[in-house]
């Protein structure tokens, strides 16, 4: 299960860095960032570790930035503001989370506990 969003005043961690892999060995279903040719089981399991941590991170924020645009979309001050509707079916979302999305957005815009700004360090 993948560790709660740091708050505003805690440190977030880095994770590993997720490196591109070249072309020919993205091809290979048996590649994967050259895990398959880690022999030793402790040197394995601390990169699939660091990997596992890099994507949660990667997801979480991206999830982040998907509410924040969700909320820029849906502000009422814009003349071409969408509904929640309209956001579900651009997002391939049900309107229920649309909704959802849109209000933990604005929470991260007004930088409630809860969210975090998107100017926070990483």
């Amino acid at each position: 299960m993948a560790e709660p969003t740091p708050r505003r005043n805690e440190p977030r961690l880095r994770p590993a860095p997720l490196l591109f892999e070249p072309a020919e060995a993205a091809g290979d279903p048996e590649h994967f960032f050259d895990l398959e040719s880690i022999e030793d089981p402790r040197a394995l399991l601390t990169r699939a570790t660091e990997l596992s941590q890099a994507f949660r991170a990667a997801a979480d924020r991206a999830v982040e930035f998907q509410a924040l645009a969700a909320a820029q979309l849906a502000d009422p001050r814009r003349f071409d503001r969408l509904t929640p509707a309209d956001i579900a079916e651009r997002a391939e979302w049900t309107e229920d989370y649309a909704k959802k999305m849109v209000e933990f957005g604005r929470d991260l815009m007004r930088g409630e506990p809860d969210g975090r700004t998107p100017a926070d360090p990483l």
